[in-house]
């Protein structure tokens, strides 16, 4: 990888989403076996493109409506949830109670 796609994909290991639905999956692999699947959305300021949902395992018991942080990292998603070898991408690692941004304008010399 180049030092910015290295850099990239640092940056974007651990990210705010809201939790938008519970996924209920009959037949899945059996790293996800007695594990909560959530459907959740990237939050984005106006003006940025909005990226696709995806699944995550849930790690610290998350709702639907949650704003929560996400670990999309593999190696570090296997850990947290203890299987080595798992096919997982993504795990909810906490629940954000609040977020506040700086105004642009604030950081802006007049």
């Amino acid at each position: 990888f180049s030092v910015v796609e290295r850099t990239r994909r640092a940056h974007h290991q651990f990210l705010c989403r809201r939790v938008v639905g519970n996924v209920v999956a009959t037949i899945k692999h059996p790293a996800f076996a007695g594990r909560k699947l959530l459907l959740v959305r990237p939050m984005h300021l106006s003006g940025e493109k909005p990226e696709d949902d995806f699944l995550a395992v849930d790690a610290a018991h998350a709702g639907i409506g949650d704003t929560v942080l996400v670990c999309q990292e593999g190696n570090s998603t296997r850990q947290v949830i203890g299987v080595p070898n798992s096919p997982v991408r993504s795990s909810i690692v906490g629940i954000i109670d609040s977020v506040s941004l700086e105004s642009e304008n604030r950081n802006q010399k007049s």
